[in-house]
């Protein structure tokens, strides 16, 4: 009448929020507009004020949409491949179009499900939606859960403090959530497998593996009053250690199974589970070895690469399984573990982390004996704390006069400018299995004679099938240790057999303290395990004698062996 106009909104829809209001009322009110709408009063369906319950309790929502808040809450399209939700006393669902297979387009409103919790208290009832929302699975599309949890523990939003300035001054609030997404990745590795085979990157081209899974020799635990090599390290250090092996009675031994055996055999692809399966009756078998060799050289580059497992985990599971037994790694100098020379900070830190973590001995070796990459890795170790193992590589024959430069005087010559770096331990290398029986005496007396306190621990391949004569040789000169495989991972370009050292010394003053029956039943292991890695055999079927020819080592002739098989050489 006056000439004013008003507008007045009319919203015939239930709001969005309704689900809180019933919750905490106990009125249907979607039944009860339909009720209306159908010609229901007010008062017919007891919805008169006076008769409307007290609120009980608080209800809070959540509503669970494809977006993302670290992209400013841009919608996200996709397929949901996972849509697992949650359950549970106070929570309640009203879902929308989520469900495995669904494709969310660009042209739809982006809400998934609305999850509303009813407690006794506001903190009570954020408790409920973080459960809820953390056992609520979406994969394949972005949503914003991230947010709501982020908001949900947000202290401030927890005692109603919040204004419309609230994300404004939380910007963490939109940072996304780091989900492993375990379930599906394994799913789609074992589908791909299944359907397409075995990656062809992973080097799986022998026979299928076996079918039999490895029986576990039960070996019972021996009471000894000896002070084991391990308790000496930990509570007198690395000299002390050096000094224990040079004053024991018999010929040490290492075990190479772990580490280089493998390596040579099987291009490295023992699994962490295999050794750790075995760890329990190892430890009680090989109680007087010198060590377990199990890390480092291609170990860590190959678990990470093909394995899909973590080095750092293997060497602390091993640490824990194999608690008093050295165990001992092969570093490359500067190298450290790596096929690149690396910043000498980083080589320092790769010791120590290695040393905290299990390590104990440090096989430390260029090789083309370059002292000053051997400087690195030496005082990397001996900061560190672990037992330096300095490398000398042979090549050549010594025992022949025509081989060239790596005659008797280069290889003293070498020893001693290692010895005044400080090491613990000499090692001999022998990567090509080119030590001769007579070679391995000529040079191990020598060194003995000049170096009567240093530890000589000796290592060779088993090429040419001598490897073991040529230890036995090297230890009645005065080696204090050798290396050694568990007989069904020995031989060919592995290194010489376990049994046959601990058989031939048993008894003479170079007895390595071993058991040959308990050796056999850990063998007895490894020949069905061996079984499992028939997709890697390289496929060399005897030893060969042309190694004193062509002078490759043990890695690179199985490798060159597989490679040159492949390409159909």
């Amino acid at each position: 009448k006056s000439g004013n106009h008003y507008f007045m909104e009319v919203n015939p829809r239930v709001q969005v929020e309704h689900t809180v209001t019933e919750e905490i009322s106990g009125v249907d009110i979607v039944q009860s507009q339909i009720k209306i709408a159908s010609g229901k009063t007010l008062a017919e369906l007891g919805l008169t004020q006076e008769s409307i319950p007290e609120p009980q309790g608080v209800a809070m929502q959540c509503r669970v949409t494809t977006e993302d808040p670290s992209q400013d809450f841009r919608p996200d399209t996709g397929t949901i491949d996972v849509f697992r939700m949650p359950g549970g006393m106070g929570i309640r669902l009203d879902d929308g179009p989520g469900f495995p297979g669904a494709k969310i387009t660009p042209h739809y409103d982006s809400l998934l499900v609305k999850i509303t919790a009813k407690a006794r208290t506001r903190q009570d009832a954020a408790a409920k939606l973080v459960r809820a929302l953390k056992e609520f699975r979406v994969r394949g599309v972005t949503t914003n859960k991230s947010f709501m949890l982020h908001v949900l523990q947000n202290k401030e939003f927890l005692h109603g403090y919040v204004d419309t300035g609230f994300i404004a001054a939380n910007p963490q609030l939109l940072a996304p959530l780091k989900e492993k997404d375990r379930a599906q990745k394994l799913l789609h590795y074992l589908g791909e497998v299944i359907v397409n085979g075995t990656p062809p990157a992973l080097g799986a081209t022998g026979a299928p593996p076996s079918s039999v899974d490895p029986i576990i020799p039960d070996i019972k635990p021996q009471v000894s009053n000896k002070q084991s090599l391990k308790s000496i390290f930990d509570e007198e250090g690395p000299e002390a250690f050096a000094k224990a092996v040079r004053q024991n009675g018999g010929l040490l031994v290492t075990d190479t199974t772990w580490r280089d055996a493998h390596q040579s055999l099987l291009a490295t692809r023992l699994r962490t589970i295999d050794m750790l399966n075995v760890a329990a009756p190892t430890s009680v078998a090989l109680r007087n070895a010198y060590s377990l060799e199990c890390w480092g050289g291609a170990t860590f580059d190959v678990s990470m690469r093909f394995l899909r497992e973590d080095p750092w985990e293997r060497l602390a599971n091993l640490r824990e399984a194999v608690p008093d037994i050295p165990l001992q790694m092969l570093l490359r100098g500067a190298n450290a573990v790596g096929y690149t020379s690396y910043p000498d900070n980083v080589v320092f830190e790769f010791c120590r982390l290695a040393k905290e973590t299990g390590m104990d001995v440090f096989r430390v070796f260029d090789s083309l004996n370059y002292i000053e990459n051997m400087k690195l890795g030496i005082d990397a170790v001996g900061e560190a704390g672990g037992i330096i193992e300095g490398t000398v590589c042979y090549t050549g024959d010594v025992s022949d006069p025509n081989k060239g430069n790596y005659n008797l005087e280069y290889y003293l010559n070498y020893v001693r400018e290692l010895n005044d770096l400080g090491i613990h331990v000499l090692a001999i290398k022998d990567m090509a299995g080119l030590l001769k029986p007579e070679s391995a005496k000529m040079l191990v007396s020598a060194i003995r004679a000049e170096h009567f306190d240093l530890p000589i621990h000796v290592h060779t391949h088993d090429t040419a099938g001598t490897g073991v004569a040529s230890m036995l040789a090297a230890a009645a000169a005065g080696a204090d240790a050798v290396d050694a495989a568990t007989d069904a991972m020995s031989g060919l370009t592995s290194q010489p057999s376990l049994g046959a050292l601990v058989a031939s010394t048993a008894g003479t003053d170079l007895d390595t303290g071993i058991s040959l029956e308990e050796v056999s039943a850990l063998n007895e292991y490894w020949e069905e395990c061996r079984g499992l890695y028939a997709p890697f055999e390289s496929g060399q079927k005897s030893g060969s004698a042309d190694v004193y020819i062509h002078e490759m080592p043990g890695g690179q002739y199985t490798n060159l062996l597989y490679q040159s098989s492949v390409s159909a050489l």
